[in-house]
């Protein structure tokens, strides 16, 4: 920091008072700590601020904010901040709103001083309409305080409802994230996590033994890998913390900075050949052999620029953010290669959120659709499939943003509605020639439909085989739907890509208004 200096000697003094409040305050929690924390492989507070930020653009606030407990011993010790570092400053020109917690002033743990810098912060990015990132390294609720971090952690969980769909909000799991800390991440949009550093959990692994008898470990019981493929907690799990801030930097640069504003689009210049010949020969000629639907996103869209979200999580959907002619769009697509893209619990509920995000930040989605149906069994029935399930049909029919399906091979049943159908609102559909439209396969089909006739005939598997050809002419094609408008096209796969940048061009300007009313009753 540059040293001012003044002729003035009572200025002079003034001057390096806070030169010495300043430098206090960039100590955190002294410099023996902030040697721990490096020890065990993490950043500081202020070290990932920078890392995030353009270099030279955050402005700090509430430096030298000072908790204000007088009980167990605090009041002989203090520390500048108060254990959470705030502000503002920008990431690749535009505008962002900062709190990172110093995990070496109390175990940054949250007080009512602390609260209250984070609420200040909250409370400016949703006045001036940019994004919200909180990098959580916290040991939780500040034990000598009581009630009054507990009203903290309320006061900043009020803040993020409010400010839901109004601006995105983001937050990067650093270390610990234990009790009432965890629901403030949990109501944000995003959650990344680092690999064996960070964790999250309602009660850590001593309070389950005592109450369960189970031996876990923080890792297995709240880790990074723990939420990104079990509990699909957590969005990102990434393998150190420079990765994981590289990754938040992708992630803004998708979205938009409030739900009043579009995604920033990148130049692009065609060179009039959009034809992707690959996509012709991408559906295998047996219609039970998988594919990988990322295969065909990678060539309908912008090259290199799908970014996958919940990747390790309810594997048979995917979704994730991409470009279309230099466009920000929402990508949700079944896959073939996992459980034959069933629609489940996980993947409803996961299908859902991304899409309800989609919707209040004004980014189109495309849906590539391929489903035979919802998962049977009485673990998906006992544990609400059906209300899981309707939660991404409702998600897909309140969505008021531009939407596009390509069915490219099966759309049966109840899944077929659910997956952005023309019946629930979809601006336009297409098809595959290789696409199957109808209540479910062709020898399921058979069997209801014939069979008295199948059981009475001299060959029953001849005649099963000759009914199942029948029901397949009938109907495992896109024609019927065509027929009746609910399919707008039935293209060659190879044309996909000039398909879908035209009519998301047509459709930029859509303007769609849901009825009336306080706000919707998903079904939670």
């Amino acid at each position: 920091m540059n040293k001012r200096t003044s002729k003035d000697q009572i200025l002079q003094s003034k001057f390096e008072e806070l030169e010495k409040k300043n430098d206090e305050s960039l100590l955190g929690g002294g410099e023996n700590r902030i040697e721990q924390q490096h020890k065990k492989g993490k950043l500081t507070a202020r070290e990932r601020v920078h890392l995030l930020l353009d270099e030279g653009s955050f402005e700090e606030l509430g430096k030298f904010v000072m908790h204000r407990c007088k009980d167990f011993g605090l009041e002989k010790e203090y520390y500048l901040g108060d254990g959470v570092v705030t502000g503002y400053g920008t990431v690749n020109g535009r505008l962002v709103y900062i709190f990172s917690q110093d995990f070496t002033v109390f175990g940054g743990s949250l007080s009512e001083t602390h609260a209250e810098k984070i609420v200040k912060i909250m409370e400016l990015a949703m006045q001036n309409g940019a994004p919200l990132i909180g990098l959580n390294d916290s040991g939780g609720a500040r034990i000598q305080e009581g009630v009054l971090s507990l009203g903290g952690y309320a006061d900043i969980f009020y803040r993020n409802t409010l400010a839901s769909g109004v601006i995105p909000q983001i937050s990067a799991i650093m270390g610990p994230c234990a009790g009432g800390a965890v629901y403030s991440p949990a109501i944000t949009d995003f959650i990344f996590m680092v690999e064996q550093t960070s964790f999250m959990f309602v009660t850590g692994p001593n309070v389950v033994k005592t109450v369960t008898h189970e031996n876990v470990t923080a890792e297995e019981l709240g880790g990074a890998l723990a939420h990104s493929t079990k509990s699909g907690v957590t969005h990102f799990a990434c393998a150190n913390e420079v990765e994981c801030i590289k990754q938040i930097k992708t992630l803004l640069s998708y979205i938009p900075q409030n739900c009043e504003d579009d995604a920033p689009p990148l130049s692009y210049a065609s060179n009039e050949d959009e034809l992707r010949p690959a996509l012709n020969d991408i559906i295998p000629a047996n219609p039970n052999q998988p594919y990988d639907m990322r295969d065909v996103i990678s060539e309908v869209v912008d090259a290199g620029s799908f970014f996958e979200v919940h990747k390790n999580f309810a594997e048979n959907i995917v979704v994730g953010f991409a470009r279309l002619g230099g466009r920000s769009i929402g990508v949700v697509g079944n896959q073939p290669a996992s459980l034959a893209g069933v629609l489940d619990i996980h993947s409803s509920v996961k299908g859902a959120r991304f899409v309800r995000f989609c919707d209040c930040f004004n980014i189109p989605l495309l849906v590539l659709e391929d489903v035979p149906g919802f998962l049977p069994g009485t673990d998906q029935e006992w544990n609400a499939i059906i209300t899981n399930g309707a939660k991404l049909l409702f998600a897909f029919s309140e969505a008021t943003v531009p939407r596009v399906t390509v069915i490219t091979r099966k759309a049966y049943g109840g899944a077929y509605d659910v997956m952005n159908s023309k019946h629930i609102g979809a601006d336009l559909n297409y098809a595959w020639p290789s696409a199957e439209i109808a209540v479910m396969g062709a020898k399921g089909a058979a069997e209801i439909i014939f069979k008295k006739e199948i059981s009475e005939a001299a060959n029953p598997s001849e005649k099963l085989n000759e009914k199942v050809d029948e029901y397949t002419r009938k109907f495992a094609n896109p024609y019927r739907a065509a027929h009746r408008g609910y399919i707008d096209e039935v293209i060659y796969p190879d044309e996909t890509r000039q398909k879908l940048i035209r009519a998301f061009k047509m459709l930029e300007n859509k303007v769609a208004k849901l009825p009336r009313k306080k706000h919707g009753n998903i079904p939670l």
